[in-house]
């Protein structure tokens, strides 16, 4: 009998042991022969991965608690850690930190309600803040682009009762925010909004000329010189204005992309009015890093973080 003739009995042996655990047995086999089955094996290695697994969970629970007890012993520091009392004023919304100065010089701040008067004095955010009678808070700061429409004027409040900016950012949020900079009743297009009082005179301020960029639709095409009489500057009554960039975005020449820095009112509409041609359409498509893209007129959404970096660094 050959080797092969051997194994075949082996295994016709094994299976009439009713052995069929394991390829030809050799759980059984390892048995006979005194060796630990590869079944024992197996089960070692499982509740070895077990015990790895549940020593994770563990650690990764400590891990948590230490962090949420980190957390809380953060926010309790933060809550007593005194801040500047301009800045508390500022974080509340009602104006920038030069502007609550003013207010503080003038008297018009209580905290605990005992008037201050001097400038750099620290509050907690435990303390008692007054600006002219009404007590402020310190509120998350939020920021807000709206593509807006047109029949809008951008006020808080409008004495005349027309539509304004705010009844479209009305259910964006709890804190109370309000427009950067003003777009006139007519122009469309990239409309910023927030509380924070600093952000906004750095982006209204003259002196740090954020970059605008418009969409104008005029009544006739747009003669090359009065193109570039615009660039290299017209006389207004209220001085010489230039714009940085200038050029057609329709074959007609009725449709032109301008871009400036000038913060003055109505200045693209007075630009193009002086030079005898009248607006029929102005949209704001970029302002100071923010643009409109994919957002439908009317529509508001929340700034991203680095947009927000964007504007602080501009």
């Amino acid at each position: 009998m050959n080797k092969f003739s051997n194994r075949q009995e082996k295994r016709r042996s094994y299976r009439e042991e009713g052995d069929n655990k394991g390829r030809y047995g050799r759980n059984e086999r390892r048995e006979r022969n005194g060796k630990v089955p590869f079944s024992k094996f197996r089960k070692k290695e499982e509740g070895e991965q077990r015990d790895t697994q549940k020593r994770d969970e563990l650690r990764a629970r400590h891990y948590s608690k230490k962090k949420q007890l980190a957390h809380r012993i953060k926010k309790t520091e933060k809550a007593d850690a005194e801040l500047r009392l301009n800045r508390y004023i500022s974080m509340s919304g009602v104006c920038s930190r030069r502007d609550a100065d003013v207010l503080i010089a003038e008297g018009r701040v209580k905290v605990n309600n005992v008037i201050v008067q001097a400038i750099g004095v620290k509050v907690k955010r435990s303390d008692k803040v007054e600006v002219d009678g009404k007590t402020v808070v310190p509120e998350k700061k939020v920021y807000i682009v709206l593509n807006k429409p047109k029949d809008y004027v951008t006020t808080v409040e409008d004495p005349q009762e027309r539509k304004t900016v705010m009844a479209l950012i009305a259910d964006a949020c709890k804190e109370r925010v309000f427009p950067v900079g003003r777009l006139d009743r007519q122009t469309t297009g990239v409309l910023l909004f927030t509380n924070d009082g600093d952000l906004s005179k750095k982006l209204t301020h003259p002196k740090y000329e954020h970059k605008k960029i418009y969409h104008v639709f005029l009544n006739k095409p747009l003669a090359l010189k009065d193109m570039e009489a615009i660039s290299t500057g017209v006389e207004l009554e209220d001085g010489e204005i230039k714009a940085d960039e200038i050029s057609y975005v329709s074959t007609d020449q009725t449709q032109v992309g301008i871009e400036i820095h000038s913060g003055r009112n109505r200045i693209v509409r007075r630009i193009f009015e002086h030079l005898g041609y009248q607006i029929e359409k102005l949209d704001r498509v970029y302002f100071a890093g923010i643009t409109k893209k994919n957002l439908p007129r009317g529509r508001w959404r929340f700034l991203t973080s680095e947009e927000v970096r964007v504007l602080k660094i501009y």
